[in-house]
């Protein structure tokens, strides 16, 4: 069993910038995904950024030279840095992290961005 600990969601202005971050209780190894996934209401679930464990990294076009998506070994973390943010940002944001084909989730953390 793995367990994902997100945090970092807060409201903030339009512009603004956060950082969210995701505890994992495993390594990220070379062939793991770990992604960011927002779900705002009244619509599906969606790919937000996604890092493997050889460092290679993928984003959704509404979110690309926004936001970055980075890892640190040392503490089993995964960080979504967000800047620009734009009102149409504001969602549930969750962790997954794909082990061998097994899907973990968090629990989400809230972002709103408003004025």
């Amino acid at each position: 069993q793995v367990q994902l600990v997100e945090s970092g969601g807060d409201l903030v202005q339009p512009g603004g910038s956060l950082r969210l971050s995701c505890a994992l209780s495993r390594s990220i190894l070379r062939s793991n995904v770990v992604g960011w996934y927002r779900q705002a209401p009244g619509k599906e679930r969606e790919l937000v950024a996604a890092i493997t464990g050889s460092d290679s990294t993928n984003y959704a076009d509404s979110v690309k030279g926004r936001f970055t998506i980075s890892r640190d070994n040392a503490k089993n973390t995964v960080y979504l840095q967000m800047n620009s943010l734009k009102p149409e940002d504001t969602a549930v944001y969750y962790c997954r992290f794909d082990r061998y084909g097994t899907l973990y989730w968090g629990q989400g953390t809230q972002v709103t961005v408003s004025s």
